[in-house]
């Protein structure tokens, strides 16, 4: 791992048009805020990332049609993965997360007995997106291994985003001259546009608004400049191990891209305490709203494909995470799943037999 280097922060140091930018951006950010989700007594707690984050939006999405099945979900922004589990851990009101597949790894990778026991406590109610690497950088940086010597941002503590950029540079061995943390998305990506740093690491399924609101400034002859000098670094899944899967950032994610970016992606997951290991009323009380929660996504999927973030088009929600253990409070709902498969496969061969002669 990297040392962490200390960075200034970029808005101490911006001149007038720079300052013009960052409200800018800051308002493209909140001119379409996201909806929040009553607290009642019996609401549970789901922390997913930042408010501007696909993983937010989809907590929002679940919680929409939960609420249909009398559960109430409390959605909640955060740091991103690892500040989920660390919350999970703690007294919060949080019993589920949605987080990167990788961060499994990590936990059972870690020396920290604590974070080994976090592991152990958690199961996978369902496979979601994928979340692609998104590496926004100067256009000098051309592919990863460019990033040696350069000034580089790689997310912020306890973000899953800040994991998956550290794995990835010692992959392919690059060492920059500064690594830099704690710099929020918003800042970074004006850290990169005014040329503070060279690149930025962001990962969260397309289309990321920070990214895809980009287009504004292009259209803007203040900025339009700026954007010219920018885009997203090609990555290879060649080189990189079985957690990741080929992506693909283009203009039909990001208005401004004139063509498709390969880049990598990592499935996230919607996880939660083992509320099966006890028998107490409070954990019987969780288990069945595990149950609830995966029987709404299950019913609603088609709705939730069709109405809400773009990303539920890619969910299966059959699709096995093999580093995952299953939730066994939920474990009736996937067994429909994989029951009626078969079955629907019958149907679709009866209505596709060629008629009679």
């Amino acid at each position: 791992m990297h040392p962490n280097v200390a960075y200034r922060s970029a808005i101490g140091y911006l001149d007038v048009r720079g300052i013009a930018l960052l409200v800018c951006l800051v308002t493209l950010l909140i001119d379409s805020p996201a909806g929040s989700t009553q607290h009642r007594s019996e609401a549970i707690g789901m922390v997913t990332g930042a408010s501007t984050g696909t993983a937010f939006q989809f907590g929002e999405d679940i919680a929409a049609v939960a609420v249909r099945h009398g559960l109430h979900i409390l959605v909640k922004p955060s740091e991103g993965a690892l500040d989920n589990l660390r919350r999970l851990a703690s007294g919060e009101n949080a019993a589920l997360a949605i987080v990167q597949a990788d961060v499994l790894g990590y936990l059972s990778w870690s020396s920290e007995p604590a974070a080994q026991q976090i592991g152990a406590q958690l199961r996978m109610i369902f496979p979601l997106h994928h979340e692609e690497v998104h590496l926004f950088a100067r256009n000098s940086i051309e592919q990863m291994t460019d990033l040696t010597g350069k000034r580089v941002m790689i997310g912020t503590q306890g973000s899953g985003t800040r994991l998956t950029a550290q794995r990835l540079l010692d992959i392919f061995e690059v060492i920059p001259s500064e690594l830099i943390t704690d710099i929020p998305p918003l800042e970074a990506v004006h850290a990169v546009l005014t040329d503070r740093a060279d690149a930025m690491f962001h990962v969260s399924g397309k289309p990321v608004k920070l990214f895809a609101n980009l287009q504004d400034l292009s259209d803007d002859p203040r900025y339009a400049d700026l954007i010219h000098e920018v885009h997203f670094v090609p990555l290879s899944h060649d080189q990189l191990n079985r957690v990741y899967r080929p992506a693909t950032l283009g203009p039909q994610d990001y208005a401004w891209l004139s063509k498709s970016i390969p880049t990598i992606a990592v499935e996230a997951v919607l996880v939660g305490f083992n509320f099966a290991q006890r028998q107490n009323s409070y954990f019987q009380m969780r288990c069945a709203q595990l149950a609830t929660l995966a029987r709404a996504v299950r019913e609603h999927l088609p709705e939730l494909q069709r109405h809400g973030h773009p990303k539920w088009r890619d969910v299966d929600l059959k699709q096995r995470v093999s580093v995952w253990q299953p939730d066994p409070c939920s474990q009736s709902v996937r067994r429909e799943l994989m029951q009626t498969e078969p079955l629907q496969q019958d149907f679709d061969q009866f209505f596709n037999m060629p008629a009679p002669q």
